[in-house]
């Protein structure tokens, strides 16, 4: 969750603190509560730090001005141990003249042991932080050796647990060492400069020239040189790859916060995510994919781990791949997964679904996954993240940098994903499978139209929420894709707006829910297509009959030309027609704005929800 900087350039004009804070800007997206510098400068480090947002050390900064430096690390913390103070906030300083400081992101577990070998041995401790300990086991090792990377090296020798590691020394200017294990870092290459951040919007500003790291690799960047080594300290190489997306594409672009801008992104973002996945012919070709089609084609069980809005988009594909395929299908929340002995085996095909690739349950998931002999894929937007290297192949998604902490473009660009590959298996099982592929597939690239009609027809829908903004509970219903659209409706109102909100199957009504309702309860309704199978829209209009008798107020989302719901609904809002199985790219649309503007109508902060942060990279 921790937003980690570093920077090193061949001048010590005050450029690495300017680098720093912007990189810090770019990554607050993150989640944090505390943020601080530190700076080689004349044989010193110069160091501030304070709780709070960013602008509180900006201002420490302007109070107490910074000498100029051409090294330096930054860091937004979200607290885990100790909580959000000024001495809790990293970076931190280690060694008995504090001459080498440190930031971390992750947990150290075995940092008790660890702090008690220094305590007992003097070293006196100013915070209550697992990172401290590492400062000065990397300050101890330098002191023996004078090597900043070989200190690096021995220290996280003694180290458990998932951490990122960024250290500088006073004796070392123009030198940044960091190390990572289960947690992003990203190497920014530049000319007569590197960079390092937790994600290349860190440095996106400076360079769009990146490299990957491996699991369990340390590097060292000077102005000049990029070095890597393994924990095992043998010399190793990182993926070089190009940035595909420039620092406008981080910016609000004109609307009033991220989350706005990043809703009108959707059908760009559905757009990119197709894109260049069919031959000419209308084929699906995923050569990116890495395994052979005829395990592909022995897979008889396809396994969903995610958390969150990840998790329901899991659950829509289930219900596309199997019609398409055949295939059964599981969603497991990833924090669950791994304890409760799932059966699985070397034909089970585990998808996990993760926009910042580093999600941790979700990481340990995977692993455990890949240790019971399962083929792993991971659906992801961040390249150069954890899950996807740990996973035997990658589908990436294409929705560009997803800022607001509340998922809305990721989670269209991750259903597309899903699709992808379910039509993807449908085509290597041949027969009428793969022709209901490429006609799905057709229908697929109609979808970015329809979502910018959505977003052009939301005038009603910000009127509803500005007049709902008091409202203390929602309710929310669906059947089939609908149902984990009302989960994800429901959810989104509950991170951005701070108020009771559920989402229901509509058939569970009659089984109890349907007490709650009560003169003038509002509750949305995501009506199927009249063309659905199995005679659901009349079943879910019925539904609204039997909530709108009961003094409810019907929201509906219907289908253009659906008459049906017409006597039944307060408010219609209409969505263009859809195939069924696709309708909830287009469903969910409304229920991201309705959330947005009415935690807008309240004074809330839309991008950054209390109590959340962007990527959940602890367990």
């Amino acid at each position: 969750m921790c937003g980690i900087v570093g920077y090193v350039g061949a001048g010590g004009d005050g450029t690495a603190l300017d680098v720093i804070m912007e990189g810090l800007a770019r990554l607050e997206y993150r989640g944090y509560d505390s943020a601080g510098v530190a700076l080689v400068s004349n044989g010193e480090i110069a160091l501030q730090k304070k709780a709070g947002k960013l602008v509180n050390l900006r201002e420490a900064i302007a109070a107490n001005p910074m000498p100029p430096s051409g090294t330096a690390i930054g860091h937004t913390r979200w607290a885990t141990h100790g909580g959000p103070t000024d001495h809790n906030a990293h970076p931190h300083l280690g060694g008995p003249d504090l001459r080498l400081a440190l930031i971390h992101n992750g947990i150290i577990e075995n940092f008790h042991a660890l702090k008690s070998r220094l305590v007992d041995d003097g070293v006196v401790f100013t915070s209550e932080t697992d990172t401290e300990v590492a400062a000065h086991l990397v300050a101890r090792e330098y002191a023996a050796s004078g090597d900043l990377t070989g200190a690096m090296l021995a220290a996280v020798a003694q180290l458990e647990g998932a951490f990122t590691l960024l250290a500088v020394h006073a004796d070392a200017p123009g030198v940044v060492v960091g190390a990572r294990r289960n947690s992003p870092l990203v190497v920014g290459l530049g000319t007569g400069e590197n960079f390092l951040g937790s994600d290349v919007a860190a440095f996106i500003g400076h360079t769009r020239e990146a490299m990957e790291l491996g699991q369990d690799q340390i590097v060292t960047i000077t102005p000049d040189s990029v070095t890597v080594i393994g924990f095992d300290g043998e010399p190793a190489e990182g993926r070089r790859f190009h940035v595909d997306w420039d620092a406008a594409a981080a910016e609000k672009g004109g609307y009033p916060n991220y989350m706005t801008k990043e809703i009108h992104d959707q059908p760009r973002a559905v757009a990119d995510t197709l894109l260049g996945r069919t031959d000419a012919f209308g084929a699906l070709v995923l050569d990116e994919l890495r395994i052979s089609e005829d395990a592909l084609r022995a897979v008889d069980k396809i396994v969903f781990i995610a958390c969150g809005t990840a998790a329901y988009a899991g659950m829509i594909a289930k219900y596309a791949i199997e019609h398409w395929t055949r295939i059964p299908c599981e969603v497991e929340l990833a924090h669950e997964f791994r304890y409760r002995d799932p059966v699985i085996d070397a034909k089970t095909l585990v998808v996990s679904i993760s926009q910042s690739g580093e999600t941790m349950d979700t990481l340990m998931a995977v692993k455990h996954a890949s240790d019971l002999g399962a083929l792993t894929i991971s659906i992801c937007n961040t390249h150069g993240s954890t899950i996807p290297r740990e996973s035997d192949a990658v589908l990436y998604t294409h929705a560009g940098p997803e800022i607001a902490v509340a998922s809305t473009k990721a989670f269209l660009a991750q259903i597309t994903a899903t699709y992808i590959l379910g039509l993807y298996l449908a085509q290597l099982r041949g027969g009428t499978y793969a022709d209901e592929a490429q006609a799905v597939m057709k229908d697929m690239h109609e979808v970015p139209a329809k979502i910018q009609a959505v977003l052009d027809s939301m005038d009603r829908v910000r009127e509803i929420a500005r007049f709902m903004a008091d409202t203390r509970a929602v309710l929310f219903l669906g059947r089939h894709v609908g149902y984990p659209v009302a989960l994800e409706g429901a959810l989104k109102l509950k991170e951005l707006a701070y108020i009771h909100a559920e989402g229901f199957a509509a058939g569970e009504l009659k089984h109890g829910p349907i007490a709650l309702i009560e003169p003038g309860q509002p509750v949305f309704v995501i009506v199927p297509s009249p063309s659905s199978e199995h005679g659901l829209h009349a079943k879910v209009v019925s539904n609204i009959q039997e909530i709108r008798a009961r003094g409810a107020r019907t929201i509906v989302i219907a289908e253009e030309g659906d008459e049906d719901v017409v006597p039944f609904a307060d408010e219609i809002v209409r969505v263009p027609a859809t195939p069924p199985l696709l309708a909830p790219l287009v469903t969910v649309v409304p229920l991201q704005v309705f959330a947005c503007e009415l935690a807008n109508a309240k004074g809330l902060d839309v991008d950054q929800p209390r109590n959340l942060a962007k990527s959940v990279t602890v367990e």
